[in-house]
């Protein structure tokens, strides 16, 4: 990352894992060699993903932990408590990576003052990195001219079907890491979803190819294209094929045919419908 700190390209998340099925989701893919976990305050399975670290009996030092502080909380002494609340259920001293989980744009000043507790953060060594999520191109430079440290990633919904290119030619001008949630497109199968990547025909055909799923080729597209992905999955065997994308190669031809699905179109929530009056909840102490 633009700090020199290095970051796994690959990793778990656990958006929507119920927390009955987190820490076994989270010990399967650390069984397996998954070493980055990515988690949210509003998951409200922080907990158990802290659990699975102190089952996994892997060093500290070996693992990736990201979390987000969720909207709730922003705000410079309010985010400073929220890291307190994200460490104490995760079970760690240190963040690898913690992110502001949206950019909150009808109360930005709330907004700043929450990065400005990243960066206090960051610079007590409390957290090895800091960054933003589902910011938008002006979001992300009006961020930039009222705070001090370049995020070092900026996470948010990219898959064939939403590729977000201009916000990515900015990641690239200012050394953002873009970090892909619903890396395959699986939220185009539940939300506003009529068609889905899964089904797709050009990637089903790429993947018959290579020997490959759909799922595999969307993660290899990825990380070609410089992307690090957080696939979600609680089932051991997708947990495993989604690690398994480093034994083959897209040609630039079926590269350049997986670019040419971009619809353009949002699949999540609009980053400024985000309000604290229609996403506010509160964020349970640790």
């Amino acid at each position: 990352m633009n700090n020199g700190v290095v970051m796994p390209m690959l990793g778990l998340g656990v958006f929507q894992a119920p927390p009955e099925a987190t820490a076994a989701a989270v010990q399967d893919a650390l069984r397996v060699g998954y070493r980055l976990v990515d988690t949210a305050a509003a998951y409200a399975n922080e907990r158990e993903v802290g659990e699975a670290l102190r089952r996994s009996g892997l060093a500290r030092d070996d693992l990736f932990i990201e979390t987000k502080v969720w909207i709730s909380d922003y705000g410079y002494d309010a985010t400073l408590h929220a890291f307190d609340k994200s460490a104490g259920k995760l079970g760690v001293d240190r963040l690898d990576l913690l992110l502001l989980h949206q950019p909150l744009t009808s109360r930005f000043d709330l907004t700043v003052g929450a990065y400005k507790a990243l960066e206090k953060l960051l610079a007590d060594g409390k957290v090895r990195a800091i960054g933003v999520s589902n910011f938008m191109p002006q979001v992300l430079r009006r961020l930039l001219t009222e705070t001090s440290v370049v995020p070092a990633v900026n996470q948010i919904e990219v898959h064939p079907y939403f590729q977000q290119n201009e916000l990515q030619r900015l990641h690239v001008e200012l050394g953002i890491v873009t970090q892909a949630w619903s890396p395959m497109g699986g939220i185009t199968s539940y939300y506003r979803g009529e068609r889905s990547t899964f089904d797709d025909p050009t990637l089903q055909r790429i993947a018959r190819e290579h020997g490959k799923s759909a799922a595999q080729v969307m993660l290899r597209w990825h990380l070609q294209h410089g992307r690090a992905v957080i696939p979600k999955s609680t089932k051991p065997e997708r947990i495993v094929e989604n690690l398994e994308v480093f034994d083959f190669e897209l040609s630039p031809g079926q590269l350049a045919q997986i670019d040419a699905l971009d619809t353009g179109v949002r699949s999540g929530p609009e980053p400024d419908s985000v309000t604290l009056e229609n996403y506010g909840r509160q964020i349970p102490d640790a």
